[in-house]
């Protein structure tokens, strides 16, 4: 394909339809991952203090088919820590979630998969692509890619310990220009992985540069699982073009979805920039729902950053947001913003009607004291 003066190749792309096995794939499409049904090729990424319940709740609303809790670590499991354990509390309207582990032990990764079964989820899911040092450093995340056979050892404990089909989560490798992936990846479905998601940047890279979405497709050709494209997927059109291009059964949203769940929506084919009452009365139910979560003390340092993530993008003014943080209390912020915007008093309403109680399935053993979501 030839691209039009002014236009370059990878804007074409994002104009054709994606396709599977020759046809037309439809981003409202259902797919699994084992036997479970997801409703939409959409997956909202896990994100260390950000993926709390509130948030993944409110992917589902804009479109998420899969939505996944941040990576809960299994040491903190096996020796119960409290706010650890929190984070196994799953409520009825998430499903189908995925409880993310991580760990290097693979008798560890097994005991915390039972455990997170026995919560709710309906996928394990294990992160071998977090390049935070403090995790890295313990042979657990990214790290893992340099040593395929521990790997394959831990995705196969994990199988064997639990009914649920298990996915990974993994970066191209740890150094720029790795190819990790490719070997490890087939290794893992091996194992007994029913789904890989693939991010290709390598965990040097952290979150610069561009995800190489060529290895996306290399992965596709090489494993008999459904594969999910992560990495720079901020539109409809650019989550089309990852589609049609690499093969994948699904994209994976992850920062662009912070405090702008309607890019979600974008994503979907539903409205894409809202009014400032829709953003209001959004970060509103996001802040009750988290001080519901978290408890009120928690929950005011936790959502500092949600404001500007929410009131950003030219919505408010920069000091705007910085007032708010400087607030003490988040019934200060709330009289806050719905003097900035008054009609969001009624969309929040409206919100609030439609999403009803939580229902929420507990461990008897989990403490319910605090919830670790952050």
């Amino acid at each position: 394909m030839v691209a039009p003066p002014g236009r370059c190749p990878q804007g074409d792309l994002a104009t054709i339809a994606p396709m599977e096995n020759g046809r037309q794939l439809d981003l409202l499409e259902p797919w699994a991952i084992g036997g479970v049904e997801i409703p939409t090729r959409l997956v909202l990424a896990p994100m260390a203090g950000v993926s709390v319940q509130a948030f993944r709740r409110q992917g589902r609303r804009f479109g998420a088919g899969l939505v996944c809790s941040e990576m809960v670590s299994v040491a903190g499991i096996r020796h119960r820590n409290e706010r650890t354990l929190g984070y196994l509390r799953v409520a009825s309207d998430e499903h189908p979630l995925a409880i993310q582990i991580f760990g290097s032990d693979p008798g560890a990764m097994a005991e915390a998969a039972r455990m997170v079964e026995a919560a709710g989820a309906d996928i394990v899911d294990i992160n071998f692509g977090c390049p935070v040092k403090k995790v890295t450093k313990t042979g657990a995340g990214a790290s893992l890619l340099d040593d395929p056979g521990h790997a394959a050892r831990i995705v196969e404990a994990v199988a064997g310990a639990t009914a649920l089909p298990v996915s990974v989560k993994m970066r191209r490798g740890t150094e720029n220009g790795s190819r990790s992936c490719l070997e490890v990846g087939p290794l893992l479905v091996r194992a007994g992985a029913a789904s890989l998601t693939l991010h290709p940047r390598s965990a040097r890279q952290m979150y610069t540069g561009t995800a190489d979405h060529s290895l996306t497709a290399e992965l596709v050709s090489l494993v008999d699982v459904p594969v999910v494209a992560s990495g720079d997927i901020t539109s409809r059109a650019r989550a089309q073009a990852v589609l049609a291009t690499t093969g994948a059964a699904a994209v994976m949203v992850g920062r662009a979805a912070q405090g702008n769940p309607w890019a979600l929506a974008e994503i979907m084919g539903g409205p894409g920039e809202p009014s400032r009452e829709e953003v209001v009365a959004e970060l509103l139910l996001f802040m009750r729902e988290t001080v519901r979560e978290l408890g009120e003390q928690r929950a005011t340092s936790f959502l500092k950053k949600f404001y500007g993530w929410y009131l950003g993008r030219g919505r408010f003014p920069r000091p705007f947001k910085q007032e708010l943080v400087m607030l003490p209390t988040i019934g200060e912020v709330e009289t806050r913003l719905l003097a900035a915007a008054p009609g969001a008093s009624g969309v929040l309403e409206r919100l609030e009607a439609n999403l009803g109680d939580v229902d929420e399935v507990l461990l008897d053993s989990l403490p319910i004291s605090i919830y670790g979501g952050g």
